[in-house]
């Protein structure tokens, strides 16, 4: 789904940012906190496991793919949603709580639902939103990652934390911050305008935002902690951190986030960075079938919260347009699978070479 971590020891911004340093919006005081620069960045090394072989009388030589070896469906079930493709997302789940009881609220006190906004495709027209999930929309796709983390705030188990994510302990500002602050959940529109100012400045992708979203709910699950309060703005930070960096084929540095965040030093960042893959056993992986059930999951929440994507009718451009996209799709497939297959190949063959000279 990306690439590897990369790092950098110079204090100057990275070329990502550096071309486009005119057009990166900064923070306010009054929106999000701010911190101070620094010149490091932490590695993040990807574990990659070997390939299993095959070699049983009768079945013959099969090299084992590692679909191949996910867990049974049964166990799926119960497992991390931000590994397996079969297991629901723990944000959807959350969520369904506050939407039961709106919409029972609503029938109770025989609420309408008012004029439909949303349009419908009949035998002539076909309306269409501008978000798959190969290029989602960047503002909706932000709007329900931030609600996804709202829900995992509002309805979380307990306040587990621990201290590398704790604001009152790492600061992202000098300015102190009031404890009465840490006892009220944020506002939706604050987580918002939280992550969406550093999309802005970072010039990050819709896709990013889903992957901080897996990575996110990976954090929470492993290390058995809950975003609350007093941490949510350094998990959210950190998860940012690593997807801008896995996903993007030029990532943005940690000394560039501190051009943001005015307040925080880069030694700070590079720590947090650090204990996020730990905590994550350096487990970066993101399957193409994980991310598409998150997107798929983000719609979902997005209907039952009426944050309604942007429809338009299906013009012959427009479908042309799409046809040349999923053309294009397909192609890097192809050439995804044939890579994997002369991999495959060559593997093979070579085991089978060493198998003979050691017999």
């Amino acid at each position: 789904m990306g690439n590897t971590v990369t790092c950098c020891v110079s204090p100057n911004a990275s070329p990502k940012l550096g071309r486009r340093a005119g057009s990166a919006e900064l923070y306010c005081a009054s929106d999000i906190y701010e911190a101070a620069s620094g010149d490091a960045v932490a590695v993040a090394p990807a574990v990659v496991e070997p390939a299993e072989l095959d070699f049983r009388e009768g079945e013959g030589h099969h090299l084992q793919h590692i679909s191949d070896r996910e867990m049974p469906e049964d166990l799926a079930l119960e497992s991390n949603p931000s590994d397996h493709p079969r297991a629901s997302t723990i944000f959807l789940s959350k969520s369904q709580t506050d939407v039961r009881e709106k919409r029972k609220s609503n029938h109770l006190n025989h609420v309408s639902p008012g004029q439909l906004t949303k349009k419908y495709s009949s035998c002539s027209t076909i309306f269409l939103d501008d978000s798959t999930v190969s290029q989602p929309n960047l503002r909706t796709t932000v709007k329900c990652v931030t609600l996804a983390i709202y829900y995992h705030i509002k309805n979380r188990d307990a306040n587990r934390s621990l201290d590398i994510f704790d604001e009152r302990s790492h600061p992202l500002t000098r300015e102190k911050v009031p404890e009465e602050y840490f006892k009220h959940d944020p506002e939706h529109k604050f987580i918002y305008r939280f992550v969406r100012t550093l999309f802005s400045a970072a010039q990050l992708t819709a896709e990013c935002a889903i992957v901080t979203l897996v990575y996110l709910e990976r954090l929470l699950t492993y290390a058995e902690i809950d975003i609350c309060p007093t941490n949510w703005k350094r998990i959210v930070l950190g998860a940012i951190l690593l997807a801008s960096k896995v996903w993007d084929d030029q990532a943005v540095w940690n000394v560039d986030y501190c051009q943001i965040l005015k307040d925080i030093t880069v030694e700070d960042m590079n720590e947090m960075e650090r204990h996020f893959l730990e905590l994550l056993q350096f487990n970066i992986n993101v399957p193409a079938s994980v991310y598409a059930k998150y997107y798929f999951d983000l719609r979902s929440l997005a209907d039952d919260n009426n944050l309604n994507f942007l429809f338009a009718p299906l013009s012959k451009e427009r479908a042309q347009n799409l046809e040349a996209i999923s053309r294009l799709c397909e192609d890097k497939d192809l050439c995804r699978a044939a890579m994997r297959r002369s991999f495959s190949a060559d593997n093979f063959i070579g085991i089978q070479r060493s198998k003979a000279i050691l017999s």
